[in-house]
């Protein structure tokens, strides 16, 4: 898995011979121009319109703004003819959902609490999945990218899926923990920027670790077929 759980495309398949299957990676530089503006849309941006609204607008405006800025998404869509996604309305209607209790409780931390609890309980899912011998980077890779099963079914590669399902485990629950202590400790505008900083900085780390070993799995496996001849 190229780019952790989060990632898209991940792995290209180049060529297929003799019941083995030939993988490569796209280049570092591909995965950064795919993922970037993803980036910017999904997690910079919520938070400049949530900020610049809680600043000229107070609480209830800025809740308001953050609902806009998806069903708005949703709408940009759905005019220019794209697909919109189930991943994208489950994220609206969560974000209702957050909105709501924040306003009916007058509390921002509310907003913000939900979602680094949600991240928690998949932090648990990655490490619980471990011990259990069914990584769950294994199941997400399986759902996002058309991998051959003959290839889950290499020791090397179940071992690795398990490594990178305990890798994000942590990942994420460092992201947790982080959140939290700013959250209760730190103004809401700090909280609100070093959290964006602290997320792609800790997802970067996990991408780059999940390539990496990914590439080194790809070469011992690529290569057996050529061994063994």
């Amino acid at each position: 898995m190229a780019a952790g759980p989060s990632g898209a495309t991940a792995l290209a398949v180049v060529a297929e011979g003799g019941g083995h299957h030939h993988f490569e990676l796209p280049r570092i530089r591909a995965l950064l121009l795919h993922a970037l503006p993803r980036f910017a849309e999904g997690v910079v941006a919520p938070v400049a319109v949530f900020y610049a609204a809680l600043a000229m607008l107070g609480l209830n405006g800025a809740l308001a703004a953050a609902v806009a800025w998806v069903y708005g998404g949703i709408i940009f869509r759905y005019l220019r003819g794209h697909p919109v996604s189930g991943m994208l309305l489950l994220a609206a209607v969560g974000v209702t959902v957050r909105a709501a209790l924040a306003a009916a409780t007058h509390s921002a931390v509310v907003y913000f609490l939900q979602p680094t609890l949600g991240t928690l309980m998949v932090s648990m899912a990655f490490l619980a999945s471990v011990p259990l011998g069914r990584p769950l980077a294994m199941k997400l890779a399986r759902d996002m990218v058309p991998i051959p099963e003959a290839f889950f079914r290499h020791d090397k590669v179940h071992q690795f899926f398990l490594r990178i399902s305990l890798l994000w485990s942590m990942v994420l629950f460092v992201n947790v923990a982080l959140s939290l202590w700013m959250l209760f400790n730190e103004s809401l505008g700090t909280y609100l920027w070093l959290r964006t900083g602290m997320v792609a900085g800790l997802g970067a780390l996990g991408v780059a670790v999940s390539v990496l070993g990914f590439k080194r799995l790809l070469r011992h496996v690529n290569r057996e077929p050529a061994a063994a001849a």
